[in-house]
């Protein structure tokens, strides 16, 4: 069976009730299964992780974008997190038994179908998207909502994928195909943001730090954030960021707290962290694990 993992990013981490209301859209919408979801006061976002048959997914993609663009006002949007709309951005990513390509065409679909239908302008990002500059999500959301709801009349380069070149209250939706993304969050003991988003511009490979890391500064309560999306955990392994961000750290005088894994992430991931800290190498392979021995085994 083919299975498909969505995550779409809501504008929206403080109203209790219209989370709960985005949550009900997308449940009744369809039999896949929301299996985490987490909202953020500070960002003013809310992350939900749902996986199902690939149509079960997009059903419920369009049930969430839907509800929040009739609950969700972005003139009046406050928070640290970029965005550019109600439903700020939605990911398709592979399981099992479906490619990164029929993720693409299920990601156009959906952009299609909500520019259609809501008259809300969609981008496509990522494997769906149709230009170099738009693979990178940061690309299309320069400005944000507020910079993108002028450039998008009279840039043509700002110009939607599909749908009107104006932005209604619930702003743009970017919508694409990507393969396992790493929210990670490290946490400092200090208030003063600019330590974080120093560090932010260093680690990120945008500036010259790490491949595969994109990664901003945030003051947060009660201490700052420095935030990141790691796009391919094997080539830069958690590990090797939390001992760049813990030197770096080191040199304005202050320490880590604690990290934060926002959202879902693979067990290979945190096994890759093990075997670094407890320095095992060739003495230890991973069929040693006895839940992943049961696992094979049933």
């Amino acid at each position: 069976m083919a299975l498909v993992e969505l995550v779409p990013n809501f504008s929206e981490g403080r109203r209790q009730d219209v989370i709960d209301k985005i949550l009900a859209a997308m449940k009744e919408a369809s039999t896949a299964k929301i299996i985490d979801s987490r909202a953020d006061p500070d960002h003013n976002r809310l992350v939900v992780t749902i996986v199902g048959e690939p149509e079960e997914t997009f059903k419920a993609g369009f049930a969430g974008i839907k509800t929040a663009a009739e609950l969700i006002d972005m003139d009046e949007h406050q928070g640290e997190h970029p965005r550019v709309g109600a439903t700020d951005v939605v990911p398709f990513v592979p399981v099992t038994g479906i490619t990164i390509e029929e993720c693409t065409e299920l990601a156009k679909r959906l952009a299609k179908k909500v520019s259609d239908e809501l008259g809300i302008p969609t981008y496509l990002y990522e494997a769906a998207a149709t230009r170099p500059d738009r693979e990178n999500l940061a690309n299309i959301r320069k400005g944000q909502y507020e910079g993108l709801k002028e450039a998008i009349k009279t840039d043509p380069d700002r110009k939607p994928d599909f749908g009107p070149s104006e932005l209604p209250k619930a702003g743009a939706t970017v919508i694409g195909a990507r393969e396992f993304l790493i929210a990670y969050n490290i946490y400092l003991n200090t208030d003063d943001v600019e330590i974080a988003k120093t560090i932010g511009r260093n680690i990120r490979h945008k500036n010259g730090g790490f491949a595969y890391c994109k990664s901003m500064g945030f003051a947060t309560k009660p201490y700052v954030q420095v935030s990141m999306n790691l796009t391919n955990y094997k080539e830069t392994p958690m590990a090797m960021v939390v001992e760049t961000v813990r030197n770096e750290a080191r040199r304005y005088g202050v320490a880590i707290t604690e990290t934060e894994v926002y959202g879902m992430i693979p067990v290979d991931a945190l096994l890759d962290a093990a075997e670094y800290y407890l320095q095992l190498n060739g003495k230890w392979n991973r069929s040693q694990i006895i839940e992943k021995k049961l696992t094979e085994m049933e």
